[in-house]
């Protein structure tokens, strides 16, 4: 692969990653409430997610996903019901408010779990992807090798910006010492996941 069609791809996949959404709500909620560290489960969670998709893209299943109506639809509303699942409970959550790094007893694990549901839950994903990884592969070349560039940079990038998502919300947390703000903030994330529901609802094959 050329370095100027990698940094193209570069250039896009930064793009895709900081563009608001599902995981980037994810990672800011858990950065503001379980600090910087113990958010790192959920981004491993994440990439975990957007892994499985890159893995059907690169054997071909993802274009089967992206044009089958049936298989979009079954996804897209399993997503739209964990989106707004996770919505209600962020708005449901009245607990003690905790200080970033002073994190409530939730298992690295359960985090992890659920960020890749968040990605998987989403097919506007491996949509992208089909849509994307063609532009930037040369098909005189070898495909795997070129799959394989294209997948490692898009996680990375993902991984960095989620990264700094969290260390941010994390920050920001940290000068909160109000219940009341918390309590308001949960509200705040808890509309943004059912936002996300809402806009993925409305998304098409």
């Amino acid at each position: 692969m050329e370095l100027e069609i990698w940094l193209a791809y570069l250039a896009t996949a930064i793009v895709f990653s900081i563009a608001p959404g599902s995981g980037t709500v994810n990672s800011i909620s858990n950065g503001m409430t379980y600090g910087w560290r113990k958010s790192l489960a959920s981004i491993a969670g994440l990439q975990i997610g957007l892994g499985v998709y890159i893995v059907l893209v690169g054997v071909g299943l993802g274009a089967l996903i992206a044009q089958s109506a049936t298989a979009f639809t079954v996804i897209k509303w399993v997503g739209v019901g964990y989106l707004i699942w996770l919505g209600v409970q962020k708005w449901r959550d009245r607990g003690q408010f905790q200080i970033a790094g002073d994190s409530p007893q939730v298992p690295a694990r359960q985090l992890c779990r659920q960020a890749v549901l968040v990605n998987l839950t989403n097919p506007k994903t491996v949509v992208f992807l089909v849509a994307l990884f063609p532009q930037f592969i040369d098909p005189s070349q070898p495909q795997m090798a070129q799959l394989l560039v294209l997948g490692i940079t898009t996680v990375a990038v993902d991984t960095l910006v989620m990264l700094g998502y969290v260390v941010l919300a994390s920050q920001l947390a940290g000068y909160i010492r109000s219940a009341r703000i918390m309590a308001a903030l949960n509200r705040v994330f808890g509309s943004m996941f059912i936002g996300c529901g809402a806009l993925l609802a409305t998304a098409k094959a």
